[in-house]
Formats: C-alpha cells, structure tokens, sequence
C-alpha cells in the first residue's frame, strides 16, 4: 500500500519565504550597483567618453575605489547568501569590515576636501551642502556597524545591510541626467531612495506580517535624518561646526 507524503504547513511557509527572501536579495544585488553605475557612469566611470575632466585629486580616486568595491563586495555577499554559501560569506565579512571602515574614513576625507575646494551642487555653498555626504557617512556608518554587532541574528543583519546600500543611493540618483532629478534638486535624490526604502519595508511588512524592528529603527534613520539634514544646513550651528570641519583639510 502506498503511502502518500505530505508536507508540514508550518515548513512549506519557511521554504516559501526563503524563496522570496532570496530573490529580493538578488533584486537589490542587481538593483543597488546598476543604480550606482548609471549615476556616476559619466563623472567616474565612464568620464572620458562624455569628456568630463580629469579627476581633481588622488583622493577622489581613492574614495571612487574603494564605494566600487564595497558595492562589488556587497553585491558578492547577497549572491553567497542567495546561494547557500553562507561559510563563505562569513569570511569575506572580515574584508567587509575593513572596506566599511574605509568607506566611512576616505568618504568623509573626501567630503571635507571637496567643501574646501568648494564643490557642492547648484543652489548649495559648499559649507551647507557638506551636511548632505557626512550625513550619508554617519548613516552608513551607524548601519553597517549594527549590522555587523547583529551578524550572528541573521534578520537583523540582512535587513541593516539592505538599507546601508540605499544609504549610498543618493549620492548617486543626483547626477542622473533626468530632468526631474535634475530641477528638483534633494526632493529627488532624496526622495526617490526614500520610496525604495519604503517599498523594501512594506513588502518585507506583507510577506512576514509584521513590521521587523531593525526596518523600522533603520528605515527611520534614514528617512527622517534626510529633511533633518537640510534644516539643521540653514542654521549658523551648522556653518560653524562645518567651517571648523573644513579646516582641519585645509
């Protein structure tokens, strides 16, 4: 007599929510380093094909490296993960680590630099426009240093990763040659990572039916920091405390 095998309800729902957990995270593997890619495609990558000028110190150079690599690295360690291969993963997290570290340190080296050499996007000084990358240093940092104390709770870690890399989407989303973009200045690159932000909490919110504390911790950080920044920018605070931060670089 044959016996007919059936599944556990309860297991065909963890099988099921894997699956999407994995192709959510290839989704964001893809999405995070095309959307880096086109931003700066014509300013770094691509620059000498749309003849944009030579990159204006060693620095920069520097800080172009060592973004790429941590978005090649994170792209690699979603793909590990979506694949099984998770020892892995957790050895290439100790480069994580040192590249996040440099990330923080060379991105706000660079920041300070370019305010002193006063870069900044039309309608910004440079001094109040400097809020905008350390705000996004701060972030990252806060968020990949959580996500590496949690790394051992496997929710928590994947979810802060997931939001460090829209942490990085700004800086990018503003030099997309989009006239929407383009004329509305930090409404767009702002408010476009902002909604993928929100949508990666919502379907996370639908497919687990309930709100994970680390989104709603970190989807915070990022979401209200942003209108936070560009206030506290129009305040003498802030003109001084960036003034004093410049010239230390000068």
């Amino acid at each position: 007599m044959n016996a007919t095998i059936t599944e556990h309800p309860t297991l065909t729902r963890v099988a099921a929510t894997r699956t999407r957990d994995r192709r959510l995270a290839i989704v964001m593997a893809v999405f995070t380093p095309l959307v880096i890619f086109i931003g700066f495609a014509r300013s770094y990558y691509l620059r000498t094909l749309f003849g944009f000028p030579p990159l204006p110190t060693l620095l920069v150079h520097v800080h172009g490296a060592v973004m790429t690599a941590w978005v090649a690295l994170f792209a690699v360690q979603v793909g590990l993960v979506a694949s099984h291969r998770t020892r892995l993963h957790m050895k290439l997290g100790i480069l994580g680590l040192v590249l996040a570290i440099l990330v923080f340190v060379v991105g706000t080296l660079t920041s300070l630099a370019s305010a002193a050499r006063g870069s900044a996007i039309p309608g910004w000084e440079p001094l109040r426009f400097l809020i905008i990358p350390l705000g996004d240093m701060l972030a990252f940092g806060a968020l990949v240093g959580m996500a590496l104390y949690y790394r051992r709770k496997l929710d928590v870690h994947k979810r802060l990763m997931l939001l460090s890399a829209m942490d990085i989407l700004p800086a990018a989303v503003a030099r997309i040659p989009i006239g929407f973009i383009q004329n509305n200045g930090a409404l767009a690159f702002y408010g476009l990572p902002d909604l993928c932000v929100v949508a990666l909490v919502a379907y996370d919110t639908i497919k687990q039916r309930r709100l994970h504390p680390a989104y709603f911790w970190g989807a915070t950080l990022l979401i209200v920091s942003h209108p936070l920044r560009i206030m506290f920018a129009r305040t003498d605070i802030w003109f001084g405390i960036a003034d004093s931060l410049v010239a230390l670089v000068k």
